[in-house]
């Protein structure tokens, strides 16, 4: 039984200890003007939702949830939001070439028609972030116009 007791006693310590390493926060109050809704003039409706599906992960400014302050969760957000932005910046959106777009545009399309995203972690606790059938179907509508435009 002490062994268990010194085992929790060092485990509780590591937690609290952990919670003193800072992590990076991707967070910024500029409107880029390579930004995707900037170049693209997104009507209101799809602006609206893909702010609050994509831009958390895939943007240089994440709304943090309170949750974000606990480590090891913030190490694994800050992953998550780092593997994010690499695969897909919409402040960065203007900066890549017209065949990246239409690379990243076909796989905005198959991602959203195969509900690969937004992603079910992240949908479990932003229920706001589910695209309901009209909504996708209006969002693909759009990426294929845009895609098509280039």
């Amino acid at each position: 039984m002490k062994v268990i007791k010194i085992i929790a006693l060092v485990l509780l310590v590591a937690f609290i200890g952990i919670q003193f390493i800072p992590t990076d926060r991707n967070q910024s109050s500029v409107v880029l003007d390579t930004d995707f809704m900037v170049v693209n003039n997104v009507p209101a409706s799809i602006e609206n939702k893909i702010q609050v599906s994509c831009y958390d992960c895939h943007s240089n400014n994440t709304a943090y949830p309170w949750y974000n302050k606990i480590q090891p969760v913030a190490w694994f957000l800050g992953d998550h939001i780092k593997e994010g932005k690499a695969e897909l910046n919409f402040n960065e959106w203007d900066e890549y070439s017209d065949r990246r777009k239409n690379s990243k545009l076909r796989s905005i399309i198959s991602q959203i028609e195969d509900d690969e995203m937004p992603l079910d972690s992240y949908t479990i606790i932003h229920a706001d972030a589910k695209f309901s059938e009209d909504e996708k179907s209006e969002i693909i509508e759009y990426m294929a116009q845009l895609k098509n435009s280039l």
